[in-house]
């Protein structure tokens, strides 16, 4: 065991100890003394009770200041409380200038000292448990950073094995199915809220998928063929976009890619609200080149800035 832990123990019993001398030595009258340093301290008003009424089982006598404030204390100290009220009693202490209440002026004035110096000394203490705490924290932290990077790179690194392993399939039907999984466990996998494939319209509208970023909902269609994506596909993808509130755009993602009028009839349209993603840019975020938020955003602001419905992976990087 180190010997800071065994400091900040030995400060805390000196405390305790020196807690128990105020409650006894500083006022003489025992209600008085309940109003003047418990009741300043924070003790709940059933313990200040019996502060004041707790007898003594073997004599039947009221317990003294001393022997009452220990069971108090006792009692906090069975939640927890103590910590906090025996360093309030210690603060009330080092300030204290009421020595007309106590019996013995000079014992009062030897604890205010006592007090005095052991607040400096629970001060340094109380810093060290916060640093402590603060690097245990932020060990902690780093940790669990560790673990997820980990975990993503395990996953991606799955994902990515069955993306290429789909790309040899000539079954283009179940490509597609896989596509639609493929890009749902990447987006979880990523901490994107994503919505799997459902219907809306009284099931007469198919949405593949749609996830939430930073406010803003996307509908997204997936394509995975053999041809290049059209501009005919693209506009059932616009119409369900026009359907939905007025904070939805639309992510389409054809591996394959897309023929080359896509783009400039995208850019004709006056409704900037569909940006492109193709297979390069999955592969590169499953490859951990790069992340899918940055990617997202990067094309986001590409088509919200530029009027630019694809950027290129290449660009960002």
């Amino acid at each position: 065991m180190s010997a800071e832990p065994d400091c900040t123990a030995t400060a805390d019993a000196d405390a305790r100890r020196l807690a128990l001398e105020a409650i006894a030595t500083l006022v003489y009258v025992k209600k008085t003394a309940a109003d003047q340093i418990l009741r300043r301290a924070g003790v709940p008003e059933d313990l200040i009770r019996r502060f004041l009424t707790e007898r003594d089982p073997a004599t039947g006598e009221k317990r003294s200041k001393r022997d009452a404030g220990a069971i108090v204390l006792e009692e906090l100290a069975t939640t927890g409380a103590d910590h906090a009220v025996v360093r309030k009693i210690i603060a009330l202490a080092a300030d204290w200038s009421a020595f007309h209440l106590a019996q013995n002026e000079y014992q009062a004035r030897a604890v205010v000292q006592k007090a005095r110096e052991m607040r400096g000394v629970l001060e340094v203490a109380d810093a060290r448990e916060r640093q402590e705490a603060e690097a245990l924290r932020n060990a902690a932290v780093q940790q669990r950073g560790r673990e997820q990077r980990e975990m993503l790179a395990r996953q991606s690194a799955l994902l990515l094995a069955q993306f290429d392993q789909a790309t040899m399939s000539s079954d283009h039907q179940e490509r597609g199915y896989f596509l639609e999984d493929l890009l749902n466990r990447t987006f979880d996998l990523h901490g994107i809220p994503v919505l799997r494939a459902f219907r809306r319209n009284g099931g007469g509208e198919q949405i593949d998928a749609a996830f939430e970023l930073d406010g803003w909902h996307y509908i997204v269609e997936c394509r995975w063929r053999t041809r290049l994506a059209d501009i005919r596909q693209l506009d059932g993808l616009a119409g369900q976009v026009a359907r939905s509130g007025r904070q939805t755009m639309g992510l389409f993602l054809s591996v394959e890619g897309w023929s080359d009028h896509v783009v400039p009839l995208l850019k004709q349209n006056p409704d900037k609200a569909i940006f492109l993603m193709e297979g390069f840019d999955l592969r590169t975020v499953l490859d951990q080149r790069l992340d899918l938020r940055r990617l997202l955003k990067a094309k986001i602001s590409a088509l919200n800035l530029e009027a630019e419905p694809y950027l290129s992976v290449s660009q960002i990087l």
